[in-house]
């Protein structure tokens, strides 16, 4: 019986292997009870072009007190930040990789920010 955890990264296995064939940059995002992390990924090198987070202090203030960064707005701004990121470094193409994780809720709601950001995936 696999874990709940090992589901979710047998899922995301497939994914990977399909964007690595493509050799693009790839936007893999992360969630926690509490916070939401998203990453573009380089196709050739694996290097971390471009994160954004809400444990970050400065997203934290801009949550509020409670620093929520557990719900689908902490998400869009997280989505926002790091399609704004990877487009000053240059990437403007991306494979989005959902780690396993369903598209739904704060996923999609990442995905949706980062594509009216201006990246293309």
């Amino acid at each position: 019986m696999l874990t709940k955890k090992e589901q979710r990264l047998r899922r995301a296995r497939q994914t990977r292997i399909r964007i690595a064939s493509q050799g693009i940059a790839r936007l893999t995002v992360n969630r926690t009870n509490s916070h939401i992390y998203a990453s573009v990924i380089s196709g050739d090198g694996g290097k971390v072009i471009a994160s954004a987070s809400t444990a970050e202090a400065d997203i934290r203030k801009a949550l509020g007190a409670a620093g929520k960064g557990g719900n689908v707005a902490a998400a869009q701004i997280i989505g926002k930040r790091v399609a704004e990121k990877a487009k000053a470094a240059g990437v403007e193409k991306v494979a989005f990789d959902r780690a396993g994780f369903a598209y739904h809720g704060r996923v999609k709601a990442l995905a949706d920010a980062a594509r009216e950001a201006g990246l293309q995936f």
